[in-house]
């Protein structure tokens, strides 16, 4: 599976590359803060949802690229790893954020 840093992910953002990021944590938890900047398409698909998936739910990640990169994220990146495995299978493009939304906050404060 691929993989991106926080650092990585930051450069892209700066560098204003049009990015996809799938936040999978709870609705509320993605309400209160989410990757935001550049030219960054924000979707919340709570984890729950992808681990569920068959053909009666599969319009659940239609709002999902199949024609670029998606990161995938969650608070730590276990439950990321999972659904980008799953998604993965049904041939989305899916690279984990290395750390997920911890990672990230822990990276930003670095900068």
């Amino acid at each position: 599976m691929k993989t991106i840093l926080p650092k990585e992910l930051r450069e892209k953002v700066e560098a204003n590359d049009e990015i996809c990021i799938l936040d999978v944590r709870a609705e509320e938890k993605y309400e209160n803060e989410h990757i935001e900047g550049g030219d960054i398409q924000s979707i919340n698909i709570p984890k729950s949802h992808i681990f569920n998936l068959d053909d009666n739910n599969a319009n659940i990640i239609s709002t999902l690229p199949k024609n670029k990169e998606i990161i995938v994220t969650c608070t730590t990146g276990n439950s990321a790893r999972k659904c980008a495995a799953i998604l993965s299978e049904k041939n989305y493009n899916v690279t984990l954020l290395e750390g997920g939304i911890t990672a990230w906050k822990e990276h930003l404060t670095e900068k």
